[in-house]
Order: C-alpha cells, then structure tokens, then sequence
C-alpha cells in the first residue's frame, strides 16, 4: 500500500511565506511526476504546478514566480515553497503523485496527500 503525508500548512498573513511538504511511502518502486493542486471553497480543484522525477517544474501561472516545487527522489518527498501569498491562495492544498508499484506486475496509479488548510486572511 502506498501513502502520501502531507504536514505544513496553516494561517499567514498576506506577503508571508509557508512551506508544505510531502512524503510518499509503502510499496513503491518509482515515482514519476510529482506535484500539488489547490481547493478553494466553492471551486474546483486546480494545478497549482508539477515536477518530473528529473526536477523539472512547471507552474500554474498564478503560482510562477512566487511557488517553487522541489524533490528530493531519495526521499520520496516533494516541497511547495510558498512566498508573497495572497488572501486568494487560500485553499486546501493536495500532493499528487504518480507512482509505479510492484506487486505481481508493474501498476501505475495516482495518488493523493490527505490535503492541508493554508489560509490567508484578507
């Protein structure tokens, strides 16, 4: 069985910075993309950005040049930096990440973090 922690989060006030990390573990033989999305109240899910197992990452463009994504492959855990926030980043925000496992064959699923509350109040 695979799982995705999540810890980070909380309340910070407007031009703050938070940071959220996440760590998979279980039976995992590789990860591939990485990455997290945000739920606001009301609103669908959405991208916030991803990573490739390369290190590679792409952003939503309302998170470009304030959210920097990294990962640390040994680890199996990927970071979302969060600086310059703004009341409309408040959300719950998800890990996602799309891992191979190894049982009697090779399976490729997704996977998600249990969510964490970040808010910014206006």
């Amino acid at each position: 069985q695979v799982q995705l922690v999540e810890s980070g989060g909380g309340l910070v006030q407007p031009g703050g910075s938070l940071r959220l990390s996440c760590a998979a573990s279980g039976s995992i033989f590789s990860i591939n993309a990485m990455g997290w999305y945000r739920q606001a109240p009301g609103k669908q899910r959405e991208l916030v950005g991803t990573s490739t197992s390369g290190g590679r990452a792409d952003y939503a463009d309302s998170a470009k040049g304030r959210f920097t994504i990294t990962r640390d492959n040994a680890k199996n855990t990927v970071s979302l930096q969060m600086n310059s926030l703004k009341p409309e980043d408040t959300a719950v925000y998800y890990c996602k990440a799309k891992i191979v496992t190894r049982g009697r064959g090779y399976r490729i699923e997704n996977y998600w973090g249990q969510g964490s509350q970040v808010t910014v109040p206006s």
